[in-house]
């Protein structure tokens, strides 16, 4: 749906002047492009029977007050948009989408795009997308860190026990897996990929054949024959 030219702009929001650095660079490793996929497919993978929402990655985010995609864009390298259609999408331009940005977004750092991802996109994610939550982390060191939006100001969130950061947006906890940013349920388990699931799968289905040999095997010590019950 597109929304009308004269589509009025509320006074709160603030935009950031064209002249803005918006090259976004390309993802800068495989630890990157992995992070992101995982992120991706995860998530897919939980809310497979919800159609309300939007995931993505490393595509750009268009928000000009002029409703061009010439200048004031921006590309998250992950980020969920919530009570919106489920569909596929070649970038994101807000004014074609019921002026809604993004819930969540998470940075993976990088040597050449930390300072921005601390810093100018910080701030825009706050003043301008007011995005509810923000999170960068780093795959070398593993830094991981969020941020609440509250009363127009991110704050720190604060970790669990475990070092994990819950997220109300998607009633889910993020915390770091074997150098990996993973998804945890409110309970505390991980949340699989599909691969991962197909694993699982596999390693159930050998259990109870290996179960199923022993009790054979049991019966026939005993002089039943397993075949006949």
């Amino acid at each position: 749906m597109t929304v009308a030219q004269d589509l009025p702009i509320p006074k709160d929001v603030i935009f950031p002047s064209g002249d803005l650095y918006s090259d976004e660079p390309p993802l800068e490793s495989d630890l990157h492009r992995l992070q992101m996929t995982l992120l991706i497919q995860c998530l897919e993978w939980l809310w497979q029977n919800r159609h309300d929402f939007y995931a993505s990655g490393n595509i750009t985010i268009y928000y000009s007050p002029r409703q061009l995609k010439s200048h004031d864009f921006r590309g998250p390298d992950f980020f969920v948009v919530l009570g919106t259609e489920r569909k596929p999408r070649k970038s994101w331009a807000v004014w074609e989408e019921d002026g809604k940005y993004p819930n969540v977004i998470i940075e993976v750092l990088s040597d050449s795009t930390a300072a921005t991802d601390r810093n100018l996109k910080k701030q825009i994610y706050q003043d301008t997308f007011r995005t509810p939550e923000y999170f960068w982390f780093d795959p070398n060191n593993l830094e991981f860190v969020g941020f609440v939006l509250v009363a127009g100001k991110y704050q720190p969130l604060e970790p669990n026990p475990q070092g994990w950061l819950w997220s109300q947006q998607l009633e889910l906890f993020l915390g770091v897996e074997q150098e990996n940013l993973r998804f945890f349920t409110a309970g505390g388990e991980l949340v699989p990929t599909p691969k991962e699931v197909a694993e699982q799968e596999v390693q159930r289905a050998e259990q109870e054949k290996q179960r199923a040999e022993r009790l054979a095997a049991k019966l026939r010590e005993l002089g039943v024959d397993p075949d006949t019950i």
